[in-house]
């Protein structure tokens, strides 16, 4: 209760007013319920669209203590990345602000689509991993040294266009 709320019940006490109870007529008393139909317009709800699309700045890593942490090969999520990886194996790290965790859309394990980086790295991914704190709207695209170094496929692109993908129901799956 507030100081001034206080103050005005203390200076202003409410009032009670007794009333004699004043009795029905017996046409109402006899009265009893009976069904009424109500008609209540419905209005249309506004579904949210099957894949939800975020901007981001897409980088590329590869699992060394520089770039991770002291464990480079194990994820986030506990998945342990393959000694032989490459950027085919389509594993991606989000910032701390996309992951449901802390207030964001996704989570570990989903895949999202990845368009905007270039024919080789743009694709379906799985998110495994997460990102340095000091990121916002960031994505780490995993990929393999040799591979970054030899292939160009070392960089930052920003305005990259992530996409969530509808979850499959696996009672529909083709078999």
């Amino acid at each position: 209760m507030s100081i001034a709320l206080f103050l005005l019940t203390f200076l202003f006490p409410p009032r009670t007013i007794s009333v004699p109870a004043l009795a029905l007529p017996s046409t109402v008393a006899s009265l009893s319920p009976r069904p009424v139909a109500v008609a209540i317009p419905v209005m249309p709800l506004k579904k949210a669209p099957k894949t939800l699309s975020y901007t981001v700045t897409a980088t590329t890593y590869w699992p060394e203590p520089d770039q991770t942490d002291d464990n480079p090969m194990e994820t986030a999520d506990g998945s342990i990345i393959p000694t032989r990886h490459s950027s085919k194996t389509r594993w991606l790290a989000v910032s701390r602000d996309l992951l449901s965790k802390w207030g964001g859309p996704f989570t570990y394990g989903e895949k999202v689509h990845v368009r905007g980086i270039s024919d080789e790295l743009d694709g379906v991914y799985i998110i495994h991993d997460t990102m340095n704190r000091r990121h916002r709207h960031c994505v780490d695209v995993l990929v393999s040294e040799r591979e970054c170094k030899k292939g160009g496929l070392e960089g930052r692109w920003p305005s990259i266009k992530l996409s969530k993908l509808p979850a499959v129901d696996p009672t529909w799956q083709a078999g």
